[in-house]
């Protein structure tokens, strides 16, 4: 958890608990404690709306941390059967796609990466997986053999700009400002709306009410945690590409 999630949690947390002191003052629990029935059957409904709507956040910025994590490990596999299969191929075009590919997993893991937190790319990757499908496309087969490793190498570039534009989209990926504002916004009602039960003891209710308001406050930074899938603490990281060059032969 960042700083800014622990201010976000602890600033919530004394909002609120000033917010309850103050209500407890102005209007005696006494007064407040005649509608708890009904506030309480109103209260129900609003937290099970409210507990289905974080819920469905939850899983949506969970899924979406999945899809890009499988994306990364799709582009990686993509990026390895081009490097196998431009090893059978003869040179010069064998090895210098070799070394292509080569090239676009090191700038994906030293440059890309990086610049992915900020919800950027690397034109270098780009211009290098152009490269390489340049490489592929120019190649001409001689031979069955050199015809089927071609077809290959054709399918394996292609899907690496897939997946690559793929991860790209996912970069942006984001809860919809939306689907933010009725968080929050379901959130203070959730949590203001214990301002109207009354309790004859206050430091119990200021402990439930503080409670309820830690809950929240953290399902909200854990949403904003797994908001972008690069970043957060449930980031994806380059697992994928760390072993595509740990596995690998040297270049021809």
């Amino acid at each position: 958890m960042s700083w800014v999630d622990l201010a976000i949690v602890l600033g919530s947390l004394l909002a609120v608990g000033v917010g309850t002191h103050l209500v407890q003052h102005v209007v005696p629990h006494g007064l407040r404690a005649q509608h708890n029935e009904v506030a309480g059957f109103v209260y129900a409904a609003v937290g099970v709306m409210y507990a289905m709507l974080v819920g469905f956040a939850v899983l949506t910025v969970w899924g979406g941390v999945d899809q890009a994590r499988q994306t990364t490990f799709k582009e990686a596999d993509a990026l390895a059967g081009v490097y196998w299969v431009a090893r059978e191929l003869p040179a010069p075009a064998g090895p210098a796609i070799e070394r292509g590919a080569l090239q676009y997993a090191h700038t994906v893991l030293e440059q890309e990466w990086p610049l992915m937190a900020g919800h950027r790319s690397s034109p270098a990757a780009t211009d290098q997986v152009y490269a390489i499908r340049q490489a592929v496309l120019n190649f001409d087969p001689v031979g069955e053999r050199q015809r089927v490793l071609y077809e290959h190498a054709v399918t394996h570039v292609e899907d690496l700009a897939s997946e690559r534009r793929s991860r790209l989209n996912e970069v942006q990926d984001e809860v919809p400002p939306l689907l933010w504002i009725v968080l929050i916004a379901g959130g203070v009602l959730t949590v203001g709306f214990t301002f109207l039960f009354g309790l004859p003891n206050t430091t119990a209710h200021m402990l439930m009410v503080l409670t309820l308001t830690a809950l929240v406050a953290i399902s909200l930074v854990v949403i904003k945690e797994m908001d972008y899938p690069f970043t957060g603490v449930t980031k994806v990281d380059p697992t994928a590409f760390d072993v595509f060059l740990q596995r690998l032969p040297p270049p021809r």
